[in-house]
């Protein structure tokens, strides 16, 4: 009798350890799924960067001479116009090296003129001398002479000559230094810049200092961004861009790429490249100097089939193909190259053919999928919220009551 309660005990405890695993492993709640249909709309991939704003063309103005500022005619934001006066440094040093100048050309001019005098005395003794040399009524010696002296006013008056157009540039030399210090605008613009105030000297020793940075016309701006390597060859003459800057963080500007500079410039082991971007400007709400983020628009598909990008990232782990799976021996393939298509309450992968993407959707094609195709975004543990991870390994889910579905 003993002996027959302990093996039904046994018998009890067996029965019971069975139920609790066959219990255990069958009540697990399933994962829930996150899905979305299938869309058709635009897809813009889009190239982002930063630049800066600058005037399409900018003129620094500088003075090529040595002096004190006498006046200024024009500040910042003046409206200028080619050929206006601008500034004027203090002439008097100059007035006195073009007065001297001119002394010494007059000086060389009567050099010139005296002995021009005496080239001719002495062409005329030269030609009596061969008169009475000829009738034999002078020594051969004294026409010698004669010819020489006649030779050496001939070589004087070329080096006076040389002389006067020596001084002559002088003079002219002292004119044009002179003239220079009247500064005048080489173009029409606005002034950006005045480096300079009245009193202040300024050296042009071994460079021309800047006075003013003249904009020609600031209705036509340029951005200058800085584009990554990985992203210059998507980058194109004529993409349309869109920027925005930090005054106007409501506005968005546009503008058309004009050109990728082949000038890589590299900062902390980081290679961009500078790509030219034309901004139209016709309210001048735009400042030069302005920081812009912009986004370059490299590929548009419109009227496509699309899929959140999350669709092609998203790989089951293996409690969610026991679970959804029509067979558990389904095949995943790798992300990027299928998604998981929910029919009725199971999940089955479809290989698909993905276009361009803007980071939300991406364009996918394939033979399986149209409009209104639902496909899984991501796996969550029930109740703790907690999504599968990406390639759907390594993220164990917990239990929780079964058959609950989140769209």
């Amino acid at each position: 009798m003993r002996r027959t309660t302990l093996v039904l005990l046994a018998l009890i405890v067996a029965g019971g350890i069975t139920a609790g695993a066959f219990y255990s492993r069958h009540g697990d709640a399933p994962p829930e799924l996150t899905t979305a249909s299938l869309t058709r709309g635009s897809i813009v991939s889009e190239v982002t960067a930063t630049g800066t704003l600058q005037p399409v063309t900018n003129v620094e103005v500088g003075a090529e001479i040595t002096g004190i500022v006498e006046s200024l005619n024009a500040d910042f934001n003046s409206m200028v116009h080619k050929g206006q006066v601008l500034a004027r440094l203090d002439p008097s040093t100059l007035q006195s090296t073009l007065q001297q100048a001119r002394a010494n050309l007059v000086s060389a001019q009567a050099d010139a003129a005296r002995l021009r005098v005496a080239k001719s005395a002495a062409d005329m003794a030269l030609t009596r001398a061969r008169e009475l040399s000829a009738r034999e009524l002078l020594p051969a010696q004294d026409l010698q002479s004669a010819e020489t002296a006649a030779k050496t006013a001939a070589s004087d008056v070329d080096a006076a000559a040389a002389k006067v157009t020596q001084a002559e540039a002088a003079v002219r030399m002292a004119q044009v230094n002179l003239d220079k210090t009247v500064i005048t605008s080489p173009i029409d613009g606005v002034v950006t810049a005045r480096n300079v105030d009245v009193g202040q000297t300024v050296s042009a020793s071994f460079s021309a200092p800047t006075i003013f940075v003249i904009a020609a016309d600031l209705t036509r701006m340029q951005l200058n961004a800085n584009i990554d390597e990985s992203d210059v060859g998507q980058v194109h003459a004529g993409q349309p861009v869109s920027f925005h800057v930090d005054a106007y963080p409501d506005r968005e500007f546009r503008g058309t790429v004009r050109e990728i500079r082949l000038d890589p410039a590299t900062v902390s082991n980081v290679v961009t490249y500078s790509g030219i971007i034309d901004a139209p400007n016709p309210t001048l709400e735009l400042k030069p100097g302005m920081t812009a983020t912009l986004n370059i628009e490299v590929a548009r598909h419109d009227n496509v089939l699309r899929a959140p990008a999350a669709a092609l990232r998203f790989r089951p782990d293996a409690d969610v193909l026991a679970h959804y799976a029509e067979s558990p021996s389904t095949p995943v393939p790798p992300a990027g190259k299928a998604m998981w298509v929910m029919n009725a309450n199971t999940i089955a992968p479809v290989t698909v053919a993905a276009g361009i993407s803007d980071g939300a959707y991406t364009e996918v094609s394939g033979s399986s999928i149209g409009d209104g195709t639902v496909v899984v975004t991501r796996a969550t543990a029930p109740n703790t919220g907690t999504p599968q991870a990406a390639t759907g390994e390594g993220n164990p889910l917990l239990p929780q009551r079964p058959g609950f579905f989140r769209r």
